[in-house]
C-alpha cells in the first residue's frame, strides 16, 4: 500500500475503507508460530494478530500522512485499475479474535500496533516501502 500510494500520488482505499484487516508484529507472529509448534495440539486454528480488525481506511490515512500525500477513497470501478495485485484482498472485511490464540499459547502480543509502528519504524525509510509490505 505504500509503495501504490507513493506510485500514485494519494493513499487510496476501496469504497469507505470501513472493512478491516488485522495485523501483527512480525516478532509476536514469529512467537506465536514458535509457540505452535512446541505447543499447539495438530490441527489447531490459530490467529497471531496484536490486531484484530484495522479499518483499511485508517491505514491508508496514516500512509498519505507520512508520505504528506492525500488519502482518498478508490471507487468500485477504479478498484482493480488502482491497486492491481491488492484488488483481490484490499476490499475484504476480515476482523479475526486471538482469544484462543491467547488461551491455548499463553501468549500476548508485546510490541507495537501497525499503526504505531509507522510511526517507529522503517516503512517510510527510501527502498523500504518498495518491498510491497504491509
Amino acid at each position: 500500500m505504500i509503495a501504490l500510494a507513493k506510485a500514485k500520488g494519494f493513499s487510496g482505499y476501496p469504497g469507505d475503507g470501513g472493512n478491516r484487516w488485522p495485523a501483527g508484529h512480525t516478532r509476536d507472529v514469529a512467537r506465536v508460530f514458535r509457540l505452535a509448534v512446541e505447543r499447539a495440539p495438530a490441527g489447531s486454528r490459530l490467529h497471531a494478530a496484536g490486531e484484530p480488525g484495522i479499518p483499511v481506511r485508517d491505514i491508508a490515512r496514516s500512509i498519505g500522512d507520512h508520505l504528506g500525500i492525500p488519502t482518498r477513497s478508490v471507487a468500485p470501478d477504479d478498484v482493480v485499475d488502482h491497486f492491481g495485485f491488492l484488488a483481490a484482498l484490499i476490499g475484504l472485511d476480515n476482523p479475526v479474535s486471538t482469544a484462543r490464540t491467547r488461551k491455548l499459547l499463553g501468549w500476548e502480543p508485546t510490541h507495537p500496533g501497525l499503526l504505531a509502528d509507522f510511526a517507529t519504524g522503517d516503512y517510510f525509510d527510501d527502498g523500504a516501502a518498495d518491498s510491497m509490505r504491509i
